[in-house]
């Protein structure tokens, strides 16, 4: 960012901001652009009304003092001259309590609809959602109005309302005025004719219900008084919004909820001019002086918990996550980015309106920004901390679920917080100010120790990056024996039959392979579950645990190095991408390979996205950080609201502005599209071009992992492809019947359920596509491929896989059912097998027929599939997936599970009641 982006975000990025969220949530409800841009007018003008309320009080105090001081000053400069003049002016000055620099008062209207003017022009000229939309006689929100032609010309006739207004404003606020301050006004309603003539018609359309709010105001003041019927005038819009909210039809209780509090709100203005009411306030803020100290202190708080703090925790906890391995942009920038809003919103505007206030409000201020410091520190340290996984684009994993228990627990605490502070201000105000200010630096301290780790894992990664930007290319041989190991992430093993049933035509691409039925795998996440995939049963949590002197990441590291490492030995080119968690870094860290010079790696993922989309991705996640932190330290009543389903109330979802994200409307529609989920998808798409066809004898191997599956979002049917805008509901309704086979139905009732699926069978679409250019090419019949899971996920979509115990995640037996789908070399036919398996039989499958009796090369013992038969395997229960955190030499405790023989004979399934790391600790 360039010191110009930065004060542009510091002074205007706050205002554009709030500019968005407010329209996004007008037109959510409303449903209607251009009604949206006259609620959005109105919200901002009544938000700003006590600025420039203050500032036309301030310029007319100005105005005054100069009418007051302008013979005097006339009289000197006609009598005086050089330094004496300036001499007696300057103590004329002093005299009358005037500084020359107070003639900026005058011009302070200006300077704050500057700001205000370009946060509206940047917002509404680029509103995708106006592109195209008409709103009553104006054909076009996004493009020049042109409502009037003569002659093949077109005449654009809003900008021109829009000047008549304000002129007609002007000519009524300045009455009176001197010549240089009519000037200013009518050179201004020139200037921003000229400007908005040719901008589109949604901007200046807000820009003239600005003008005739600013009439109605300048006509308003003009009356007896002005407060008092303002005060009526929204206690009236208040009884309405809540009558609206109480008998109104809304489905949604939350807006409801929100109509009635707004409305409740309106009722202040009457209540506060009641005159027992006002004898009290006005009694209580005389014992108070404001202190700019106490309202500065709680600013810098804020801005540095919401600013810095926040994300900076965020990302710390898993620094990886938010590095794209194909196009480095330093997360650090991210915080900045965020801090930059912060203090903008809470040191520069939030300061403007402090500055600009009365004495009166000034010490209202200071207790309002105490209790926000108060409330929003517990609500960020105390609630909505187990909210499952945020991935980087800060969306929750599970959505946003907020019980009403817990958010009741949240207001009765705050409001007890608010008590307190309340208290603290009128006894202790100084000593809260020090502990304040104090505070705020153990924040900027924690902030700068997590960007520091933040930056030394950030170059770290960069560096391996540039050392391996080389992109993906493996052979296939059409004379030696090729063997292929893909393992998709999160791959469902019960989809199977319900994808070839959709798509019959997938058997013929499949054609030799062997769907296993009956698969259990050690753990439900990618920690326990994947060193079994990759090196057989000596990894699986049960044998890990036993070595409790060795890191679990050294042992991640020579499960990923057992299957490559055997085929070099034997003569294979062996090609590795994307091993999963090598190093325990969420990007791979090739460099575990390095001793073995002839083993190839790289990683794909994200390798073959286009840059515009990365980009895109990064200006959505630089703005969703600051209302990701805003979230976590509001009321929990009002956090779904912010969170939008994760797109944090954007107001740009466009082919433009890409993939930042999902919203989806019930099971069938959605808008977006989500870059984590493409990043991968990509890669499937692309396989054909990373594979090379060779006529050399020389025998290969590829182990590669892809992550397509574990990144759901709904594609659109019948091809299930992504697109910005989704539709399925006739498809949904006119294929019902593709769930149900050998009277198994797989339900389809919720989001979750509905786009694993999705992500399921466009990975089998693009597989299949891959499957056909083997053959195409002639090494299909000599390549065997297995292509498996590391785990399932538990969507409870069978009853049949639905454990009695109700457990939530570990009793849905899906969670530890994988994808495993082998074909063998020259197999025919797609047949399925209820044979007992796990997926700690991937390395004896691809070893099988290849590499006679293999050993380990770390542990001397043989790889075979023995340990399987006969006896009880421990499945291990824990969700503890972050390797930042979980990463000692033992897994954390907790809970285990047992099953043999058939993982569909819920009997044969046991749950070990106790915490632990070892099975047999809770069998003694």
């Amino acid at each position: 960012m360039s010191f110009g982006n930065i004060l542009y975000t510091i002074l205007i990025g706050p205002l554009q901001l709030f500019f968005e969220v407010i329209y996004t949530i007008a037109n959510e409800f409303i449903g209607n652009p251009g009604l949206s841009i006259i609620v959005l007018s109105m919200i901002m003008n009544f938000l700003v009304l006590p600025l420039y309320k203050r500032a036309d009080a301030m310029q007319a105090e100005e105005r005054d003092i100069e009418n007051k001081l302008r013979d005097g000053v006339a009289h000197i400069k006609k009598t005086f001259r050089g330094d004496e003049r300036m001499m007696i002016l300057q103590t004329y000055y002093r005299q009358n309590n005037y500084k020359p620099t107070d003639a900026i008062k005058g011009s302070i209207s200006l300077f704050l609809e500057i700001p205000f003017f370009i946060a509206a022009y940047n917002f509404l000229s680029h509103l995708s959602c106006l592109q195209g939309t008409a709103f009553g006689p104006i054909p076009n929100l996004g493009a020049p109005d042109g409502l009037l032609t003569v002659m093949s010309y077109q005449i654009n006739i809003l900008p021109i309302i829009m000047t008549a207004v304000n002129l007609i404003s002007c000519v009524i606020y300045t009455k009176g005025f001197p010549v240089k301050t009519k000037i200013q006004l009518y050179g201004m309603a020139l200037f921003f004719l000229v400007f908005l003539y040719s901008s589109p018609a949604g901007l200046v359309f807000y820009w003239t219900l600005n003008n005739v709010f600013s009439l109605v105001k300048t006509i308003f003041y003009k009356l007896k008084d002005p407060k008092k019927v303002l005060a009526i005038m929204a206690s009236m819009a208040g009884l309405v919004l809540a009558g609206f909210g109480i008998g109104g039809q809304i489905d949604s209780v939350k807006w409801r909820v929100f109509l009635i509090a707004i409305g409740i709100l309106l009722q202040i203005p009457v209540i506060v001019r009641i005159k027992v009411i006002r004898n009290i306030l006005e009694n209580n803020n005389g014992k108070c002086q404001p202190d700019r100290k106490a309202f500065i202190s709680g600013a810098l708080f804020l801005a540095i918990l919401v600013g810095a703090l926040i994300p900076s925790s965020v990302i710390n906890a898993s620094p990886l996550e938010f590095v794209d391995t194909s196009y480095f942009f330093n997360p650090l920038w991210f915080i900045v980015n965020s801090l930059c809003i912060a203090v903008g919103t809470f040191l520069v505007w939030l300061s403007v309106f402090y500055w600009l206030a009365d004495k009166k409000v000034k010490v209202v201020f200071e207790k309002v920004i105490w209790i926000a410091c108060a409330t929003m520190v517990i609500n960020y340290m105390f609630f909505g901390n187990d909210l499952g996984v945020l991935d980087p684009n800060l969306v929750y994993e599970n959505g946003l679920a907020l019980s009403n228990r817990e958010q009741l627990i949240n207001l009765i605490i705050l409001v007890l917080i608010v008590a307190v502070v309340i208290f603290a201000f009128a006894k202790i105000k100084k000593r809260v100010v020090v502990l304040v200010f104090i505070c705020s630096l153990a924040l900027g301290g924690m902030s700068a120790f997590n960007m520091v780790k933040i930056k030394g894992s950030v170059e770290e990664v960069k560096t391996k990056m540039e050392a391996n930007s080389e992109m993906a290319s493996f052979s296939l041989s059409k004379t030696g024996k090729n063997v292929i190991v893909l393992m998709m992430d999160r791959a469902m093993g019960e989809y199977v039959p319900y994808i070839m049933n959709e798509k019959p035509e997938l058997k013929e691409q499949f054609d030799g392979f062997t769907y296993y039925s009956n698969v259990v795998s050690f753990g439900g996440v990618t920690n326990f579950a994947s060193p079994a995939f990759y090196g057989g049963y000596e990894y699986t949590p049960f044998e890990l645990n036993k070595r409790d002197t060795e890191s679990l990441s050294s042992k991640q590291n020579e499960a990923l190095k057992i299957m490559p490492v055997l085929f070099d030995e034997n003569g294979y080119d062996v090609t590795v991408c994307d091993p999963t968690y090598a190093n325990y870094q969420w990007i791979p860290d090739l460099s575990i390979y390095d001793e073995y010079p002839d083993i190839k790696k790289y990683i794909t993922f994200g390798k073959y996205s286009d840059v515009e989309s990365k980009l895109n991705n990064i200006e959505s996640n630089k703005r969703n950080f600051f209302c990701f932190s805003l979230m976590k330290t509001m009321p929990l009543v009002v956090q779904s609201t912010i969170y939008d389903d994760g797109r944090y109330n954007s107001g740009n979802i466009s082919e433009e502005v890409v993939y930042s994200g999902q919203e989806m409307n019930g099971t069938s529609k959605a808008r977006g599209i989500a870059q984590k989920f493409m990043d991968p998808y990509n890669v499937l798409e692309n396989l054909t071009n990373i594979t090379k066809i060779t006529d050399d004898e020389k025998d290969t191997f590829l182990m590669m992992s892809n992550d397509t599956t574990h990144n759901p979002i709904l594609l659109s049917e019948p091809d299930y492809t992504p697109s910005m805008e989704i539709d399925n509901t006739e498809y949904d309704a006119n294929n019902t019947d593709r769930f149900t086979v050998d009277g198994k139905t797989l339900k389809m009732e919720e989001e979750t359920q509905v786009i694993h699926y999705h992500a399921n069978m466009a990975s089998f679409l693009q597989i299949g596509k891959w499957l056909d250019y083997l053959k195409e090419n002639d090494v299909y019949d000599n390549t065997k491929i297995i292509i498996a899971a590391d785990h399932g996920r538990p969507t409870f979509q069978l009853d049949e896989l639905l454990l009695d115990d109700n457990r939530k995640e570990s009793s849905d037996i899906a969670f530890f059912f994988p994808l495993l789908m082998v074909k063998d070399f020259n197999q025919k036919g797609f047949t399925t097998s209820d044979e007992f398996m796990t997926n700690a039989d991937v390395p004896t499958l691809a070893m099988k027929d290849v590499i006679d009796n293999p050993v380990n090369p770390f542990t001397k013992k043989p790889i075979n599939s023995d340990e399987k038969y006969g006896k009880d395997l421990y499945i291990f229960a824990s969700c503890q997936w972050d390797t930042t955190i979980n990463n000692g030499n033992v897994f954390f405790p907790d809970e285990w599970l047992s099953v043999k023989d058939n993982i569909w004979n819920k009997n044969n399934w046991k749950r070990l009641q106790t915490k632990s790391i070892s099975p047999l600790e809770e069998i003694q």
